[in-house]
């Protein structure tokens, strides 16, 4: 027993990581993990304190759980045998490819980074950026919505500072959790946005597993009563007009909804800006006829560090203002009642409709639209025309610059002057050709807020006149 034994090196060396992985897994791992759970749950416990939603237990659910829970849904068990006997392949084969989609849908939300990091970032990020403006906002009637409902918020998508600022404005009202594209599926930024409580979907899938297994996640989110936000229109303008809904996301929860158990409330929200960071590159990809848009790096890298260059020199005026309009919230159990066969149809294009009304009117879209009314046009003619522009939305109950028609043009013509999409002089100011289809995009954001009649009443011809 105690005679000496002597070992190789390398033998010894195995000996020790073992038991050194051993002592980790049994011992240090667990008192690890339950020191973190504890102090999330106590950062939980604040941040509920202060919300008008608190966060849902669904949404607290560990990742491994979820996907566990994904995966062996009586739904999607069903999928994975139809699956496998369609493509000739054994079940568990369905079953790893099914693992794998839950795997890459399934968010991880923590709480700590939504919270200490995601809306501090969101914040700053957008106030650094742009003047924020609160359009239409019922706050009375936001806030008498059912804590218990199912709140899904159904945004235009005009930039990827959407999600950047109504995550900002709605950080009181809870997390919520957003559909990204593939877009966002490069690491780090993947783990930091599944942080965040979002989830990746594949836009351009037509695979009846990977839909089901998506299906049955924002079904379970749903039903968990998780905050969600949704494009309908299925990705970035690239004309600047409200596009027609997709009714993916849409009609998976219309399909699954339960007028005797969760309420689900639609809120529709409008956002638009003086200046969309992304516009050039949307046109162009407009003009291509392609969706499939990918910034130069060399470009990028470019943009970065000009944009750095103007806020270390204080150069760096912002790009404007970005606004963002609540409409009135749309409840399911409604429209549920009256149920037709193109139900998820009906409730879409009533959602855009709300979104289209309450569609923000800024100063760059608005002066847009009536340089591109004329050929060339003087200050003096400019600032009267938006001068009626400005009353006619007014009357009408519409969203509408903030400020006098003067201040409205001078800042907007300064813009786009120095982004040389219009030019001054003594006739007036005119278009370049590098603005036109520039100016079109913006205008196109604010179009259906002038009907023919309007469209008369504030021309530059009725100025002249």
């Amino acid at each position: 027993m105690t005679q000496t034994i002597s070992l190789p090196i390398w033998a010894f060396v195995l000996i020790v990581l073992f038991a050194a992985v051993t002592f980790a897994s049994h011992f240090l791992f667990p008192s690890v993990r339950w020191f973190f759970r504890k102090r999330a749950e106590r950062v939980i416990s604040r941040v509920n304190e202060r919300l008008q939603r608190p966060i849902e237990p669904f949404k607290l659910a560990r990742r491994y759980d979820m996907i566990q829970r994904l995966i062996y849904d009586p739904d999607v068990t069903q999928a994975i045998v139809e699956h496998a006997r369609k493509e000739k392949i054994p079940e568990n084969v369905a079953f790893e490819q099914a693992k794998r989609y839950a795997r890459e849908i399934v968010p991880g939300f923590s709480a700590t980074a939504y919270f200490s990091i995601g809306i501090r970032l969101a914040r700053w990020l957008s106030k650094s950026l742009y003047r924020i403006k609160l359009g239409t906002f019922d706050r009375k009637r936001l806030q008498e919505i059912d804590p218990d409902a199912a709140v899904v918020f159904v945004i235009n998508h005009r930039s990827n500072m959407d999600y950047v600022l109504v995550t900002y404005l709605a950080a009181n009202a809870g997390a919520l959790s957003y559909a990204v594209g593939e877009w966002a599926r490069v690491w780090p930024l993947s783990a930091v946005i599944r942080a965040m409580g979002a989830y990746f979907i594949r836009r351009r899938s037509r695979g009846a597993l990977y839909r089901k297994v998506l299906a049955r996640y924002v079904q379970m989110a749903t039903r968990g009563g998780v905050s969600q936000a949704v494009f309908p229109e299925g990705g970035l303008s690239l004309n600047g007009l409200l596009a027609p809904p997709r009714m993916g996301l849409l009609n998976y929860i219309v399909d699954d909804f339960d007028p005797d158990a969760r309420e689900v409330i639609f809120v529709p929200v409008a956002v638009n800006y003086d200046r969309v960071l992304e516009d050039t590159i949307l046109i162009a990809a407009d003009k291509s006829g392609t969706r499939k848009f990918k910034p130069p790096l060399i470009g990028v890298f470019a943009r970065v560090a000009r944009h750095v260059g103007l806020r270390l020199t204080r150069r760096f005026r912002g790009f404007g203002v970005a606004s963002v309009s609540f409409g009135e919230p749309l409840e399911l159990s409604k429209y549920h009642a009256d149920a037709t066969h193109d139900l998820t149809e009906q409730i879409a294009n009533e959602l855009m409709k709300r979104i289209a009304d309450v569609t923000p009117v800024v100063g760059v879209p608005l002066v847009s639209r009536h340089i591109l009314m004329a050929e060339r046009v003087t200050m003096s003619e400019l600032e009267v025309s938006v001068a009626r522009s400005i009353t006619m939305l007014k009357e009408r109950h519409l969203p509408s610059p903030n400020r006098v028609a003067a201040e409205v043009v001078q800042d907007a013509i300064s813009r786009l002057t120095a982004r040389d999409l219009v030019r001054e002089s003594p006739d007036g100011v005119s278009v370049t050709e590098k603005g036109k289809d520039i100016l079109t995009f913006y205008a196109n954001s604010i179009a259906h807020h002038f009907d023919a009649d309007a469209a008369k009443s504030d021309s530059i011809s009725a100025v002249a006149e």
